[in-house]
Formats: C-alpha cells, sequence, structure tokens
C-alpha cells in the first residue's frame, strides 16, 4: 500500500466517523455502555475533532509532504502501540502516525476504550485486506522493533524497564494550565469551560490549573462555568465532586463552588476531578517562563498562548508531551 493509498483510506475513514453508518451509531452507543465516562456528548465530540482536524485529505496531504514521507516504506518496522483510555480514541493519533508513515503497528488498546478504535480498524479491512497485516491488535505487543506506550507516571516506569533495548516514547501523567489576566469577556470565560470541563477534565489537554492576578474577581468565572451545571446530574461525576468537597471541609481548606466545580488554592497541577486548582500571581512573565518547558504541562491557555476554548481541538502538528512522533518513526 503506499502513501496515496493510505491517505484515500483515512479521508474515507473520516467520512464515515461523521456519518449515521447503523453499525458505527451501534459502537458508538456501546462504548458509552461499556466505560460511563464516555457520554454521548464526548464520544461525538472525539470523532468529530478527530475526523475534521486529523482526517481530511488535504491536511494529510499537507502533512506527509512536510516530512517528506515516502510514497512507499522500504524499511518498515513493527512499532507496538500501548494506548491510553482516559477519553475516546485518545490512541488514535499513535496509530495514524504509524499508518502513514508506511509502519506496521500491533496495539495494546485499553479496556477502558477499546470498542471505538478496534471497529475504526475493522472498517478499514473492509475496504483493504492488507489492514489485516498492518494494522493488528494484541494483549502483549511483543517482538516489536519499536514502542510508543502512553500511561501513568508509574506504568511508565514498567514501560521504560520493559522497553529499554527498544527505540521508544514513553508518555507519562500531563496536563494543562490558563493564565488568566483579568480582563478576559464572558465569550472567552464561556470557551474556558470547554478546556475545563470536556471529557470530565480527563484529557492531558484539560486545564486543570488557573494562573490568575492577585485581586482576581472570580464571579463572572464561576457564572461562565455555570453552562456545565448539567455534569452534577451524571451520578460518577457527581460523586467525585462530593467526595472532593468531603477532603477540603475535614482539611478546612477554603474554597470557592458551583454546581459543577471546586476552586481551591493549590500549588499543584493536576485536580481531582470535579475540581480546580488556581495560583495567584505578581508578575506573568515570571509565570510564563517557569512553565516554560515543564514536562508536567501539555498546553497553556491564555492571550498569548493557545486561545480559550481550542485545548481539545489538536491539529495532525500537536504531538503529545511536545514530541515529534512522525521524526521518530522516520528516524527509525
Amino acid at each position: 500500500m503506499n502513501l496515496q493509498e493510505r491517505i484515500n483510506l483515512l479521508s474515507r475513514l473520516g467520512e464515515y466517523m461523521l456519518s449515521d453508518d447503523d453499525q458505527w451509531l451501534q459502537t458508538k452507543e456501546k462504548a458509552g455502555r461499556i466505560n460511563s465516562w464516555f457520554t454521548p456528548e464526548f464520544v461525538e465530540l472525539s470523532v468529530k475533532n478527530i475526523a475534521l482536524q486529523y482526517l481530511q485529505k488535504d491536511a494529510l496531504t499537507k502533512w506527509a509532504t512536510t516530512y517528506a514521507i515516502p510514497e512507499t516504506n522500504s524499511s518498515p518496522k513493527t512499532i507496538g502501540i500501548v494506548m491510553a483510555g482516559n477519553i475516546p480514541l485518545v490512541g488514535f493519533h499513535d496509530m495514524l502516525c504509524v499508518f502513514i508513515t508506511g509502519h506496521r503497528a500491533v496495539i495494546k488498546a485499553s479496556s477502558k476504550d477499546e470498542v471505538l478504535i478496534k471497529e475504526l480498524v475493522n472498517t478499514l479491512a473492509l475496504w483493504n485486506g492488507e489492514i489485516n497485516e498492518l494494522l493488528v491488535f494484541s494483549e502483549m505487543a511483543k517482538g516489536c522493533d519499536a514502542y510508543i506506550a502512553t500511561g501513568s507516571n508509574n506504568s511508565a516506569g514498567y514501560f521504560e524497564y520493559y522497553f529499554s533495548k527498544y527505540p521508544h516514547i514513553i508518555r507519562r501523567n500531563r496536563t494543562s494550565v490558563a493564565i488568566l489576566t483579568g480582563k478576559e469577556n464572558n465569550e472567552e470565560l464561556n470557551q474556558l469551560a470547554d478546556d475545563v470541563y470536556l471529557y470530565f477534565g480527563l484529557g492531558c489537554r484539560n486545564v486543570t490549573k488557573l494562573y490568575v492576578p492577585e485581586g482576581y474577581d472570580f464571579h463572572p468565572l464561576l457564572n461562565a462555568f455555570k453552562k456545565y451545571d448539567w455534569l452534577a446530574d451524571l451520578h460518577k461525576y457527581k460523586n467525585n465532586y462530593d467526595f472532593n468537597l468531603a477532603v477540603l471541609l475535614l482539611n478546612k481548606k477554603t474554597y470557592m463552588s458551583n454546581e459543577s466545580l471546586l476552586l481551591t488554592e493549590e500549588k499543584s497541577f493536576f485536580s481531582p476531578i470535579g475540581q480546580l486548582n488556581y495560583e495567584f500571581y505578581n508578575d506573568i512573565d515570571d509565570i510564563t517562563s517557569s512553565l516554560k518547558d515543564n514536562d508536567q504541562v501539555q498546553c497553556v491557555v491564555g492571550k498569548k498562548f493557545i486561545p480559550f476554548g481550542k485545548a481539545q481541538s489538536p491539529s495532525l502538528y500537536d504531538y503529545a508531551d511536545g514530541i515529534d512522533t512522525i521524526r521518530f518513526l522516520m528516524g527509525l
């Protein structure tokens, strides 16, 4: 299969993902039954972003041209991919990178997110039988030439041990932050709500901490965030909210809240589900400098950074952990 054939297949897959095909609709519904964090709204959002950001023919062609990906891979390797399962189809981009560069992928899908990815690969295989050799699922992903593995900080230690003899990309816990100036309008705060709440805050591109100037007025922010008060009707999310509220009360920590989010002053970049940390600053340049090349931060959202509301709409060139996956694969 040459590069143009791969691009054509991927473009067709994007059209399929946006379609009302019965099999695809049933698959999306099944994914939500197996993992209740995969609500219909968030599954649709992930699917739409992938189809529109990753699988447009012109975008794929430009991407391939940027890296001078050859029409045929004269020395294809077998790449093991260990996928995470925190948000729907979170491992798709890694699979896409392996496929577009003409390598063979052996995929260890997460039990939390295997329904959607397997259906998409099966659909590709129906259109072209070569897919059965190029995109393979396995519980072990052994005997590969290189590995791409995503997980927690704890699992990353195991990955480093097992894959140390092979070329590899090992991804750890990351999260995202927003820097506010206090001059944001209501529309920008509404868009920031998307960066915070989408996928229940479970993605590495979700904002889990705010930097705000001394004396910041939180009332407009909390009012803007009310657009997601409906999350409080979902029992798994509400259980986390209630638990974290109890922890704050027991520790006698100051907090603010609306129906769906707890705001508390905290140094940590990472916040639990239903909570958003914040920290005051005096000099925005100092904060910007401290975040530069920080290995815990995936994205910085703000007026001079990633625009509000765009954190969860990565392009083909937005690589996890800032590691260029295509360069890695072409250098094997």
